[in-house]
C-alpha cells in the first residue's frame, strides 16, 4: 500500500503513526484543510489556532495591560469575558478609518522596534540543545529557581538569564530553570540569576551553617536540612533549618518555606509511625531576641507531644508567655 495514496495515508494514521506530540496529525489535518498544499506560515497559523497554552497566555496578556489601559481611558468596557468598544455604533467608513489608524500605529512601532516586540514569545532559531536542557533541569532538581515550584504543579522551562534578544548565549552558565508563570513574568527585561537566591551561604561562627555537612543531619532536601535539637524538649524534638544563612523565618524565600514544610510533614509522619505514644506535635519558630531566638539562623522546631508530658497542655504555644498560657475562665 503506497503512502502517497488515500489508503496509505489512512493506514499510516490508523496503525503506523507513533506520537510524542500532537504535531503530526495536526500538520496532516492542516494540509487537508488547505487542499493538500500550504506554506509554512499557513501551517504555523494552524498550529497557533490549536495551541490552547498560547490562547491562555494572550488572554492573560490582554487583561494585564492593553485592556486595563484602554478601560482606564474609557475606550473599551469589559463584562466577564466579553470586551466591547464604548463607541460601538460606527459606520462602515468610520470602521475603515479606525482600522487604518491602528495599522499605521502598528507599522510605525514595528518599524522602530522590529521583532523585538515579540521577544517574550518568539521561538529561537537556535534553541537550547536537548542534552543541555536535560542537564540544566537535572542540576536544578526539577524545580523553579525563583518560586520553587516543581513539575508536580506546573510546567518547567529552561530560561536564558541574559535573554537571547540581549545577546545571551546557550551556554550552561546562562541557563536556569523557571516555571512557566515566573518565566513569562520575567520576559526579556530581567537578567537576574535566580539560582543564587537559594545557594547556601555560610556565615563564619554560625553553628547551623557549620552543621549542614556533618553526620548530625538526619534528613535534607534542596534548600533545608533537619537535625535533632541538642536541648530537646521531648524525645524526638527536631529542628528544620535552611541551608542558606537567613536570619529568621521571615527572611526565607518561598522555595525554602516549601522545602521546610515538606521536611516537617515527612518527619512528623516518620515520628508518629515509629512511636505510638506520640499523640500531637508543636511546630514553633522564634523570631528575634525578645521572642526567645538565641541562634540567628532561621530554624523551625518540630516537637512531638505525648499524653501526660505536662500537667495541662491546654494553650500549647501560648506558653511562650507562661502567665498567658491558660485561657481565661468562660462565663
Amino acid at each position: 500500500m503506497k503512502p502517497d495514496s488515500f489508503e496509505g495515508l489512512v493506514a499510516f494514521l490508523s496503525t503506523k503513526m507513533r506520537m510524542s506530540q500532537i504535531y503530526q496529525p495536526l500538520l496532516i489535518r492542516a494540509l487537508v484543510d488547505a487542499g493538500g498544499v500550504a506554506t509554512l506560515r499557513q501551517l504555523a497559523q494552524a498550529f497557533l489556532a490549536q495551541d490552547e497554552s498560547q490562547l491562555l497566555f494572550y488572554e492573560r496578556r490582554i487583561k494585564q495591560m492593553p485592556l486595563r489601559v484602554l478601560r482606564k481611558h474609557g475606550i473599551v468596557r469589559d463584562e466577564g469575558k466579553v470586551v466591547s468598544l464604548t463607541c460601538a455604533d460606527l459606520t462602515y467608513q468610520q470602521r475603515a478609518e479606525i482600522r487604518r489608524l491602528c495599522e499605521q500605529k502598528m507599522q510605525e512601532f514595528i518599524t522602530k522596534r522590529g521583532l523585538e516586540i515579540w521577544d517574550y514569545r518568539l521561538l529561537e532559531g537556535d534553541p537550547v540543545p536537548e542534552h543541555m536542557r536535560i542537564r540544566v533541569l537535572k542540576d536544578a532538581g526539577g524545580r523553579c529557581a525563583l518560586c520553587g515550584a516543581t513539575t508536580k504543579t506546573t510546567t518547567l522551562e529552561v530560561d536564558h538569564i541574559v535573554p537571547r534578544s540581549r545577546g545571551g548565549s546557550n551556554d550552561y552558565s546562562n541557563l536556569q530553570v523557571l516555571c512557566r508563570e515566573c518565566n513569562q513574568a520575567k520576559s526579556n527585561q530581567d537578567t537576574t540569576d535566580f539560582r543564587q537566591w537559594h545557594a547556601p551561604q555560610a556565615v563564619e561562627g554560625c553553628p547551623f551553617c557549620a552543621l549542614q555537612h556533618t553526620p548530625e543531619v538526619v534528613r535534607e532536601n534542596a534548600t533545608c536540612y533537619a537535625i535533632h535539637d541538642k536541648y530537646a524538649v521531648t524525645d524526638g524534638h527536631l529542628l528544620i533549618i535552611p541551608k542558606r544563612h537567613a536570619e529568621d523565618y521571615f527572611s526565607l524565600t518561598q522555595a525554602e518555606k516549601r522545602d521546610a514544610d515538606a521536611l516537617l510533614r515527612e518527619l512528623r509522619d516518620e515520628l508518629a509511625s515509629a512511636d505510638a505514644s506520640i499523640s500531637g506535635f508543636n511546630v514553633g519558630v522564634n523570631c528575634g531576641e525578645d521572642a526567645g531566638q538565641t541562634i540567628f539562623h532561621a530554624h523551625i522546631h518540630l516537637i512531638p507531644r505525648r499524653k501526660g508530658d505536662t500537667p495541662d497542655p491546654r494553650g500549647g504555644v501560648r506558653g511562650v508567655v507562661p502567665h498567658r498560657m491558660a485561657y481565661p475562665p468562660q462565663d
